[in-house]
């Protein structure tokens, strides 16, 4: 979207996008100035004169993206939603970081148009514009394998700080975007060698441009002019070269200085993180050659001049309709295709032919999550994923579905358009990276990993949750189930420290037909999710004897009732996720011959039973009924919401050890003897 020449207009535009700036900080009174300041002829360039996109369509699919990875920022990219005419307007700018504004502190994905992923936490988008890369690449093999349009392809930008590239998330996504050959990736490195604690030297040294280089990325380096600022001309120059750089993603490794042109402020840690000051902001402005007594400054003609901008989006988006109109025509089926994607519908018979588990034979739930991994990939094209360097231990691999490799791959199996991803060793990066898959839209993608190293990944986890993204995680070896690789291995305490995260489902099934069910679930709520899965054998619950799997969907239900005839009274509830609950199952039978009724419930996502009508909740666990156990092979955190004053936990509140599944689970006390003995227990306290 280049304009034939450069306009006075333009270098105003970029005045005072440097002072609006100053001002929305120093008007709140915190904030970052800095950045904002000096990356104010990079944003504007980019969005007058390289992006492809239109303000009045911020959905359209072929736009670039644009990720702003310093987050920090933020006014470098709402200044620029401004003036392209996003519907941020100048009173959104002077509330600046305050309650229920348009402009928060940091960018909000579904909270301000044109904003296309939260960021804040640095390195997470680099890392999260990986994802978008790579899943604009599989979307093109959705609809064009064969390279006979242009329809869909577009390109990621993302403006990265220092800060950005010291996160160990960004060296993990940005090596494996060396190794995808992503060329539709472009990151600017602003370089201004300052963070809160000074000059980044103190902690950062090394080669940035040599380290990118070995990745397998293209590098351009843009030096600052003479007086310090952004050298515009020679940074437009490199951003039409990495345009035409199709075979790997490019830096441009740009060097700034912080807060130009700030006669006190600029090069200096300072003006990163706090408000100018008036005496500051009026001497800039005096630099700049605007009133130092007016604030706000926006004027009609600059405005009016950036938003023509919406002319030259508008006449991208009108003829590339036009285009997309013919292809439909001529390519019926995935005309079809990319309709139900856009409105985000589900195929029809998603649930036809699913698996369906008999009862005579045990299986773990993560090999019984891959058989219907293989059911929803033949159903459902955009379904997208992998894992860890750990797809024969999670069962994640999709059955001759292709290793997504570039082109110029050497390895065996390789497909620019394939449906295995292979994350490597690289488990935050592949959290972020499916953000930013999800981000990028009409794929559904999931990875996987030991439900232990979630722990590596927790920061891309709670930005799904943030941003409701319908990311799918497949933890397995969900306990100290997993054996003789010991503690370190073992999560005890993950179950509990992922449920505290708001809008995160933890789904942990009990047996393979409800790994079923809660597979179709997440797929249908769309929302992030972490599936909980064994690594060794559990019985599969003969569902004529029991209620069916299909409740799963409710989060917990009645799998048997109180007595041999199921009776809905019951002096004792015991309820229980994942391998624990056949323990509970046959706890049930030796306090039935005891002639204690025992009802007995599956709990396999405490979040999707909290969400249920509070009739449907006092069906399931009556109030009435105080005398309750919760079973599970971790931390009892959760459980006492639901077990309540008379409720005994049993629970593993301790690390793990080395041995193999059995043994530990008896020498922990997850036997059917302890589990009576809890039920025991909970019906004297109630009876006290």
């Amino acid at each position: 979207m280049q304009l034939p020449s450069w306009q006075k207009l333009d270098d105003q535009a970029v005045t005072i996008s440097r002072a609006l700036a100053m001002d929305a900080v120093q008007k709140v009174g915190n904030g970052h100035p800095g950045t904002a300041m000096s990356l104010a002829p990079v944003a504007y360039t980019l969005f007058q004169r390289i992006l492809k996109h239109d303000p009045a369509h911020p959905d359209w699919i072929a736009r670039d993206r644009f990720i702003l990875s310093c987050g920090h920022s933020s006014l470098t990219l709402y200044i620029q939603l401004f003036l392209s005419g996003y519907g941020v307007e100048l009173s959104d700018l002077k509330s600046f970081r305050t309650l229920n504004s348009q402009t928060p502190g940091h960018p909000e994905y579904g909270h301000t148009t044109g904003v296309e992923t939260t960021t804040g936490p640095l390195g997470q988008g680099v890392a999260n514009g990986v994802g978008m890369a790579m899943a604009a690449r599989y979307v093109k093999g959705l609809f064009d394998p064969e390279g006979k349009t242009n329809l869909f392809d577009h390109n990621i930008w993302v403006l990265a700080s220092d800060g950005d590239l010291q996160e160990g998330v960004s060296a993990e996504a940005s090596s494996l975007a060396g190794t995808q050959a992503l060329g539709n990736l472009k990151l600017i490195y602003d370089d201004n060698r300052i963070s809160i604690e000074g000059d980044t030297h103190l902690a950062f040294t090394e080669d940035v441009s040599a380290r990118y280089r070995s990745y397998g990325w293209e590098v351009i380096k843009v030096a600052a002019k003479s007086d310090g600022d952004v050298d515009r001309e020679q940074l437009e120059v490199a951003m039409v070269t990495a345009l035409s750089e199709k075979s790997k993603p490019v830096l441009i490794h740009l060097h700034s200085t912080i807060a130009w042109p700030a006669p006190k402020a600029k090069g200096t840690a300072k003006s990163h993180g706090s408000a100018l000051g008036d005496d500051e902001v009026a001497a800039t402005k005096q630099a700049l050659g605007l009133d130092p007594s007016q604030s706000f400054i926006a004027p009609a003609e600059v405005v009016n001049h950036a938003r023509k901008v919406k002319e030259r989006g508008g006449k991208l988006y009108s003829d590339w309709q036009s285009q997309l109109n013919l292809w439909k025509s001529s390519n019926p089926e995935k005309g079809k295709l990319l309709s139900r994607l856009i409105n985000k519908q589900l195929p029809n018979d998603l649930e036809k032919a699913l698996p369906v588990f008999a009862s005579d034979k045990d299986i773990a739930t993560r090999a019984a999550s891959g058989k219907v991994i293989q059911h929803l990939a033949a159903q459902l094209p955009e379904f997208w994923g992998g894992s860890a360097d750990l797809a024969e231990s999670n069962n994640t691999t999709i059955e001759n579905g292709g290793s997504f490799l570039p082109v110029n791959s050497q390895i065996k199996g390789a497909n620019p358009y394939g449906r295995i991803v292979h994350f490597g060793i690289r488990e935050h990066a592949m959290g972020a990276i499916l953000n930013g898959a999800a981000l990028h839209g009409f794929v559904k993608p999931f990875g996987g990993t030991f439900l232990v190293f979630s722990d590596y990944m927790r920061g891309a986890v709670r930005l799904s949750a943030l941003m409701k993204l319908p990311v799918v995680y497949v933890w397995t070896h969900d306990s100290i189930g997993l054996g003789e690789d010991g503690p370190t291995h073992q999560p005890v305490e993950h179950l509990a420290a992922l449920r505290a995260i708001p809008g995160l489902a933890i789904v942990r099934p009990a047996d393979a037909n409800e790994v079923t069910t809660s597979w179709i679930e997440i797929i249908k709520q769309g929302k992030p999710a972490g599936i909980a899965l064994s690594r060794q054998n559990l019985p599969v619950i003969d569902r004529e004897k029991y209620r069916s799997a299909a409740e799963v969907k409710n989060g917990a239900y009645v799998l048997a009732y109180g007595d041999e005839k199921q009776q809905k009274d019951c002096q004792v509830v015991l309820i229980a996720s994942g391998s624990e609950v056949h323990l509970a199952l046959s706890a049930r039978q030796v306090l039935i011959e005891e002639g204690i009724k025992a009802r007995v419930v599956s709990a396999p996502c405490l979040e999707w039973f909290a969400q249920q009508p509070q009739a449907y909740k006092e069906s399931v666990l009556p109030k009435k009924l105080r005398a309750r156990v919760s079973i599970e092979a971790g931390v009892a955190q959760p459980w006492y919401q639901l077990i309540g004053d008379a409720g005994v936990a049993v629970s593993l509140e301790h690390f793990g050890a080395s041995a193999s599944a059995s043994v530990l689970f008896k020498e922990f006390g997850f036997t059917v003897e302890k589990i009576v003995a809890a039920a025991k227990e909970s019906i004297k306290k109630v009876n006290e």
